[in-house]
């Protein structure tokens, strides 16, 4: 591709933000390949926002998946400029009912996941010189809760991979950084679970796409690396 149109890889796409982040980073001229484990929600959202984006199904808990898909994004659109990881397993229970597979499978997702796509996309971007990768967090990473355990300590151990990644990457040009998600997000789920909470009680996946894209632009003498969003009700 060329400069006019990098790439931008969106891991995890959903009905919330995998989308937001997608339809984002189209409209500001990005390439974009959406990756998800079917093409149930990556194939309409490609038709919806044209020949900038093409789905991939890929399974983001195996690590050779992950590396066969990135190859061929490689290959079909070009070097990775943008790296969104938005994929988590949210898998609730406290850690004596929790299926172990199940507590494995998150940490695959979150953790596993995540080196393995940056260690396909990282030597392209050190060739180029500059890169973003971005990890959607969640206050999940700061503590944990009795019905947290797989997702806690899954996320715990992504954010600690974030800074890992960043301190690596960062005098190479590379901007790696994470949103830690406070609050729920507006999704149709969320409504139903939650009827009587106003409109201000969520956080819209188009605003947060908003601060992915912010990181992904700042200026090098003064980069980010954890932002939280929260709506501007929360207490907290």
């Amino acid at each position: 591709m060329t400069e006019d149109h990098p790439v931008c890889v969106v891991n995890g796409v959903g009905p919330g933000n995998g989308a937001a982040f997608a339809r984002r980073f189209a409209a500001g001229g990005y390439q974009v390949a959406l990756i998800a484990r079917s093409a149930g929600t990556t194939g309409p959202l490609a038709e919806e926002i044209g020949e900038q984006a093409r789905a991939y199904d890929c399974d983001l808990a195996d690590p050779e998946a992950i590396g066969e898909t990135f190859a061929r994004i490689s290959h079909e659109l070009g070097p990775v400029d943008t790296l969104l990881h938005n994929a988590g397993a949210g898998i609730w229970g406290d850690f004596e009912s929790l299926d172990l597979a199940d507590f494995e499978a998150s940490w695959r997702v979150n953790v596993l996941g995540l080196v393995t796509a940056t260690r396909a996309v990282a030597p392209g971007m050190r060739k180029a010189g500059h890169g973003n990768i971005v990890v959607t967090g969640a206050t999940a990473s700061r503590r944990g809760g009795a019905m947290t355990a797989a997702f806690a300590s899954a996320k715990g151990a992504q954010r600690n991979l974030t800074e890992s990644l960043a301190k690596r990457l960062w005098p190479e040009g590379i901007h790696v950084s994470t949103i830690m998600i406070d609050g729920i997000v507006d999704l149709p789920r969320a409504r139903e679970r939650l009827p009587d909470k106003p409109d201000d009680f969520f956080l819209d996946p188009k605003d947060i796409a908003e601060t992915a894209w912010w990181l992904t632009h700042q200026p090098r003498s003064a980069w980010s690396f954890e932002v939280e969003a929260r709506p501007f009700a929360e207490k907290w």
